[in-house]
């Protein structure tokens, strides 16, 4: 295992990055080009190891994919156009990969294999794999589908009404790339709105879908076109610097050209709630995915609850949070965020472990956390878990403390963010 140490302490930040492309815009480009009929280019795609798996799977599956810098030229032949492949398709560290390509996989009238690492080897598949079998795809895996390997025939779909246990975007995604390919209309009824990148997708290649309420439908059969698709920078990403802006003495960053979609942007909801110096310029308003430049300045920060239908549109960006939390006045409340447990680490735990050994006042609770601040933080040896946000999230910690930070792990955080410490290191003065 590898460590790192990190700068710390007596720093400001100040200066402009670019944040990469969004990670789960970026996986959805490669796929949706793939399944469309045509050339698609892809511009300001994340070249991070998770997409990079994407990628490889989708050539495995016979699609002509040229990377260029981070721009993708993708020759899609439609759903009919994916073959058999001649190897187990892996998907490295990536959940989005998993389990979006099983919707994907489940119509197709071949047979394939998915595997990944030992993370994903940890992650539950049956909210995936159960409304599938149930469309008719014959799906098995080790405890009864419940893990990798997963194999999966394909074949005929038909259409079903699926109520989803929990809010997920990733098995919402999954069934509606099924339902795609189904006899019929398929439902899916959402207990609480997620991020919604899929039905922009969906549009931008020439296909339909509908959402009244909380019930989305989409239409089987239907023949996507190829698009040009320009990537926004990942908000998820930009939370990292938002937090290290609003906590780190004297400091100003721009953030260039950052995803503003909807059903992400919690992140900017809960620094507005605790008083962030927070300014946004809105700079893209299309039908496809909003964007503009942040502007983060050292600010003065309260405590406050985080919970309900805010948690779906902040859930990757709760381990920072909860840093943030550590420099705000009086209590911060995190609840209604079980889904925490099934990421690449359980990061309701880790975040509390990691936290406290450089001295946070934080205690984890069954469906989140408690944060009391404004605590001084410390030097020690921290670990990302194999976890890039919980990687990066520790990054961060490191400039507000007294001490020596040492990071084991670091290569994790290359998973979304390859030039992470790049950027960091560009606005440190």
């Amino acid at each position: 295992m590898t460590s790192l140490k990190l700068a710390t302490n007596n720093k400001s930040l100040t200066g402009e990055i670019t944040i990469p492309g969004d990670k789960s815009i970026s996986h959805r480009s490669v796929m949706f080009g793939s399944i469309a009929h045509g050339e698609t280019r892809v511009t300001n795609f994340l070249p991070g190891d998770d997409c990079l798996s994407t990628i490889s799977c989708f050539r495995n599956l016979g699609v002509t994919i040229e990377e260029n810098g981070g721009e993708l030229r993708i020759l899609g032949k439609g759903f009919e156009g994916l073959t058999e492949p001649d190897e187990v398709l892996d998907v490295g560290n990536s959940g989005t990969t998993i389990r979006l390509l099983m919707g994907i996989l489940a119509g197709r009238p071949f047979f394939s294999t998915l595997v990944g690492d030992e993370s994903i080897a940890k992650r539950p598949m049956t909210r995936v794999t159960g409304p599938l079998s149930k469309m008719g795809t014959a799906i098995d895996g080790r405890k009864n589908g419940a893990f990798t390997p997963i194999s999966i025939r394909g074949g005929k779909l038909n259409a079903i009404h699926y109520e989803l246990p929990v809010a997920s975007a990733q098995v919402k995604s999954a069934l509606i790339l099924a339902g795609l390919q189904a006899e019929g209309e398929t439902t899916i009824l959402e207990p609480a709105n997620t991020r919604d990148h899929t039905e922009r997708m969906i549009r931008k290649f020439g296909g339909k879908i509908s959402k009244e309420g909380q019930t989305i439908r989409v239409e089987g059969g239907q023949r996507l076109s190829a698009a040009s698709v320009n990537v926004p920078g990942d908000i998820s990403s930009a939370a990292f610097f938002l937090v290290a802006g609003a906590v780190v003495p004297n400091s100003e960053i721009v953030l260039k050209n950052v995803g503003l979609n909807p059903t992400r942007t919690g992140i900017i909801e809960v620094l507005k709630n605790m008083g962030a110096e927070l300014e946004i310029i809105q700079t893209e308003d299309d039908s496809f995915e909003p964007a503009g430049d942040l502007v983060i300045r050292t600010s003065s920060l309260n405590g406050t609850v985080i919970e309900g239908e805010l948690i779906p549109k902040l859930i990757d960006e709760i381990p920072v949070i909860a840093l943030l939390a550590t420099q705000a006045e009086g209590k911060t409340v995190i609840k209604d965020a079980e889904e925490l447990k099934v990421k690449e680490t359980n990061r309701i735990d880790t975040v509390v472990q990691e936290l406290k050994k450089l001295g946070a006042d934080i205690e984890a609770t069954e469906d989140g956390m408690i944060i009391h601040g404004r605590t001084k933080l410390h030097g020690g040896v921290v670990s990302s878990h194999g976890d890039h946000r919980i990687g990066m999230m520790l990054a961060i910690a490191s400039l507000l403390c007294e001490g020596e930070v040492t990071l084991e792990n670091p290569e994790a955080i290359a998973v979304s963010y390859p030039n992470f410490f790049t950027h960091l290191e560009s606005l440190i003065h």
